[in-house]
């Protein structure tokens, strides 16, 4: 045994067991305790970590749903969506965008958005990145470049900002407006179409009315009329008596007494004058007999038998009737031979004729020079023609094609039905002639109204098949 090993220690023996630590009070593990307590704090860590890998799955799946949702709201937008930085360039648009454009939307970013608009618009678009700075943009209107045309869009801007309350960019959604406009225009067809078809039927049973007015008006003044042109004749009769007898008076030497009276009653003058007064009365009477006779004719419309009648008579009435309504002076000019014998219904055809002056008058309603109508009339082999011409605007081109078609109309609503000319094309192609419009070369519309002289000379077919 070596001398250290007999040597004895010193120190008094540790009453505390073995394993405690002897620096102080303080117990020092050993390496099992240790142990242990680094596996429970694996343990604890790692439950921390699946709680927080769980917590982070579950914020992504919502995140992702989140995604989804928007996404699917995007896409699902016809508004027009365009996100932008500060720039104004493109960071994000929708497929509403997409598919108006025909651009993508990795085309699309990265480019100013003032490359989507039409050229017009670029003025008050580019002010959009200072404006939301004090205040958001509401219904301005843009227009944006479409695949075929430009698209009007009524825009909202609105400042976009970061978690942190910094300016990052700005939000312009637009609603396109075309299809508005377009329901609209509709719509107000429609009332226009609705108030034309009111006044069609407030107008038809006016003309009804008017016709039997005329129509018992015509019978009335015939009875008192004929009263009146029978008298007259009678009185021309009497007149002729009279004149034999006064001449035997005078020639059988009448009394002193019987002369002066003869003087003071101024029996020679009397019997001079009766004679003009008398062709004054029955010249009246014919003309009040004619004016009958055509209203007569006017309100039979498509009553009656085809006769032959004077075209020329019912021109010179229908200026006449129509041209004496007028507030204003109209210069007209009539270029009409003495007559013109046609076969048909004459009521129909003053109406037409009727229609076509008073268009006539009403191109020429808002003119600076002087309104001048010209009438021309004449006949040929086996057909009548007729003239009529204005010095008003004329008839746009696009409007020749459609002059004669039911309901067509350039006259504000409640001026106009669009019937008139239409009703005479309808009259006329009945009759198997020909109604046309053109433009003069020297300004204004003419019209010319073309009819056979008579049954025999009508074709099987008229000319106007294709009639509207």
């Amino acid at each position: 045994m070596t001398r250290a090993s007999t040597q004895a220690d010193p120190r008094p023996a540790d009453p505390r067991p073995a394993g405690i630590a002897q620096h102080g009070d303080c117990p020092e593990p050993t390496a099992e305790a240790t142990w242990i307590h680094v596996i429970r704090k694996m343990d604890e860590t790692y439950a921390d970590l699946i709680r927080h890998q769980s917590e982070l799955e579950e914020k992504n799946s919502a995140l992702e749903d989140a995604q989804q949702f928007i996404a699917s709201v995007l896409a699902s937008m016809t508004d027009v969506l365009i996100v932008c930085d500060v720039q104004g360039r493109i960071q994000q648009v929708n497929r509403a965008l997409e598919t108006l454009t025909g651009w993508s939307e990795a085309d699309l970013r990265g480019r100013p958005f003032l490359a989507l608009l039409a050229e017009h618009c670029l003025p008050m678009a580019s002010s959009f990145a200072q404006q939301i700075r004090a205040e958001a943009i509401h219904d301005c209107e843009l227009a944006l470049k479409g695949v075929d045309e430009e698209v009007p869009l009524a825009v909202n801007c609105t400042s976009r900002y970061d978690h942190r309350g910094r300016l990052v960019g700005m939000v312009l959604i637009g609603r396109p407006v075309g299809e508005l406009r377009r329901a609209y225009r509709d719509l107000a067809q429609a009332h226009d179409d609705l108030k034309r078809a009111q006044g069609r039927l407030v107008n038809a049973e006016k003309m009804a009315s008017l016709g039997r007015l005329v129509a018992g008006v015509a019978h009335e003044l015939n009875n008192p009329i004929s009263f009146v042109y029978g008298n007259v004749h009678a009185l021309s009769r009497y007149r002729e008596r009279l004149l034999r007898y006064c001449a035997a008076v005078d020639a059988s030497g009448p009394s002193t007494e019987l002369q002066a009276l003869k003087a003071e009653l101024r029996i020679e003058r009397l019997l001079a004058d009766l004679d003009p007064l008398i062709k004054g009365t029955l010249e009246g009477a014919e003309r009040v007999r004619d004016l009958v006779q055509d209203l007569r004719c006017f309100s039979s419309g498509q009553q009656g038998e085809s006769t032959r009648f004077d075209l020329v008579h019912l021109v010179r009435t229908a200026v006449h009737w129509v041209t004496k309504g007028e507030r204003r002076e109209i210069e007209t000019t009539l270029d009409l031979p003495d007559t013109v014998t046609i076969q048909g219904h004459p009521g129909q055809i003053h109406q037409v004729l009727m229609n076509l002056v008073q268009n006539a008058l009403d191109a020429m309603r808002d003119n600076t020079q002087p309104p001048r109508l010209s009438i021309t009339a004449g006949q040929e082999e086996t057909t009548a023609w007729l003239s009529v011409r204005d010095n008003g605007p004329g008839i746009d081109e696009q409007d020749l094609s459609r002059i004669f078609d039911p309901f067509f109309t350039t006259k504000p609503v409640g001026q106009g039905t669009g019937l008139g000319l239409s009703i005479s094309y309808s009259i006329v192609a009945d009759h198997r002639g020909n109604l046309t419009a053109e433009n003069h070369p020297d300004g204004g519309a003419e019209f010319r109204l073309e009819l056979p002289l008579s049954r025999d000379a009508m074709p099987e077919t008229g000319p106007n098949q294709d009639a509207p």
